[in-house]
């Protein structure tokens, strides 16, 4: 029996992952593999919306996809592929735009919340579309399930609401998606500003992965607590102590209660150091998997080339469906 099929994608747009992106988010992608055909894009096209300096977009998306192989997605049995090199996907995109209404592609939160802080003159149209591109990423590959976080809820909305409409309008072309909620996915934040998510735009509170293992240790080491000095798990009144824990169980394997028993007397300063430790070790062996890919990059461009032409095959599919259903003639073999 075949394995249901999930996609979800990541944007290069930052010349590392980071510990927030693995926990919230990658390790899961990892875990999937056993259980679903996993489609994982690394969302070049998505990235033009904040307008990347091309060199900086290029040299990215190498290491994104590099990252993702070290973290342990398996490039021969989940399809890893660049969103550019499927030309489908601005192809499906047009012809969705012509099935979204103005108002409702005007109400996404992301756009609402992103135009009114840039303002109309510094917003592009990319970033208006954005979620139908979204919409197109995601029915192209016909799948099950979406890997989503709460920010993402309304874009999948949006998508199943396209799905739908376009089976009603034309014929059953599209699987409409659900989402697919990961149970306990831990939720890292800030290391300077603990009551916020881990975010790049935070450069002294964020752990970049790919970052020299001594600035990694230094940001733990640095990282806020508190005037107490019991070691406790409260997100409420001890958010630093507890992202802390929250960091060492996830990565060490161990209970947040167990962890909280061990250090029942000690100081603030041998939980930073035994959390260096754990993510200074898991960063050193995912620095030296990302490295070797990157240095030999004929191999790397093997392996982006066919998970794209793994991809396109079944995008090409999706496309050739809707492209008869809406009409458009035939060109031929």
């Amino acid at each position: 029996m075949s394995k249901p099929r999930v996609l979800s994608g990541i944007q290069p747009t930052a010349d590392s992952f980071h510990l927030g992106n693995y926990l919230g988010a990658l390790r899961n992608w990892v875990s999937m593999q056993s259980e679903f055909d996993c489609f994982y894009m690394i969302a070049d096209m998505h990235a033009l919306t904040v307008s990347p300096d091309p060199k900086d977009l290029e040299h990215r998306t190498l290491v994104s996809y590099a990252q993702l192989v070290a973290l342990g997605i398996d490039p021969a049995d989940s399809t890893i592929f660049v969103q550019s090199q499927v030309s489908e996907h601005a192809e499906l995109m047009w012809v969705l735009s012509c099935l979204t209404g103005f108002g409702e592609a005007n109400r996404m939160t992301q756009f609402k919340d992103k135009s009114a802080k840039q303002g109309n003159d510094s917003t592009n149209v990319g970033l208006f579309t954005y979620p139908i591109l979204q919409a197109s990423d995601i029915l192209l590959y016909q799948p099950k399930a979406v890997p989503v976080g709460e920010d993402q809820r309304q874009h999948l909305e949006l998508t199943r609401d396209l799905a739908l409409r376009f089976n009603s309008r034309y014929k059953e072309v599209f699987t409409v998606p659900e989402a697919h909620i990961v149970k306990a996915t831990a939720k890292i934040t800030d290391l300077q500003e603990p009551t916020a998510k881990m975010s790049k735009s935070s450069p002294t509170g964020c752990l970049m992965l790919l970052d020299p293992l001594k600035t990694i240790e230094k940001k733990i080491k640095s990282a806020v607590t508190d005037s107490d000095t019991v070691i406790a798990f409260d997100p409420v009144n001890k958010a630093g102590v507890s992202n802390l824990l929250s960091i060492l169980s996830v990565m060490s394997g161990h209970s947040i209660e167990s962890l909280v028993r061990e250090f029942e007397g000690q100081m603030y300063g041998a939980l930073k150091t035994q959390v260096a430790e754990v993510v200074v070790a898991f960063a050193e062996d995912y620095q030296n998997k990302v490295n070797g890919l990157l240095a030999d990059k004929a191999e790397l461009s093997r392996l982006m080339t066919e998970g794209s032409k793994r991809a396109a095959g079944v995008a090409a599919d999706t496309v050739s469906k809707v492209y008869s259903a809406v009409g458009f003639v035939s060109r031929g073999k």
